[in-house]
């Protein structure tokens, strides 16, 4: 069983910057964030493999930097030139065993660990 805690979520106004943070009990090949705003689907924001590759939806390249700390366990998304549609509850998530998700990508297929989410709102 993997557990996974996210923290940094906060309000801020538009075009400021967050860092969040995820506390993973143990190592991941591969993990990722999502998010999920009031009445939208989830939707894959980054994701980060073993050996850091990364992988970024369209709407937070250039803007979102997915990172990890090994030693630490930590999953961080660095978030800036927020804007207001960036308003979400952020989630990380890690697979499973590898063999049902070999690729470290933004589908939410084969996520089988999810944090509690923190919120972030950007307001205008």
């Amino acid at each position: 069983q993997v557990q996974l805690v996210e923290s940094g979520g906060r309000s801020v106004q538009a075009g400021g910057s967050l860092r969040l943070s995820c506390a993973a009990s143990g190592y991941r090949y591969c993990m990722g964030w999502f998010r999920q705003a009031p009445g939208k689907d989830s939707e894959g924001v980054a994701a980060i493999d073993k050996d850091g590759s990364t992988s970024y939806a369209d709407f937070v390249k250039g803007r979102f930097t997915i990172s990890k700390d090994n030693a630490k366990n930590t999953l961080y998304l660095q978030m800036n030139s927020l804007k207001p549609e960036d308003t979400a509850m952020y989630y990380c998530a890690a697979p499973g065993a590898r063999y049902y998700k070999p690729l470290c990508d933004l589908s939410p297929a084969g996520y089988n660990y999810w944090g509690q989410g923190t919120q972030v709102t950007v307001s205008s």
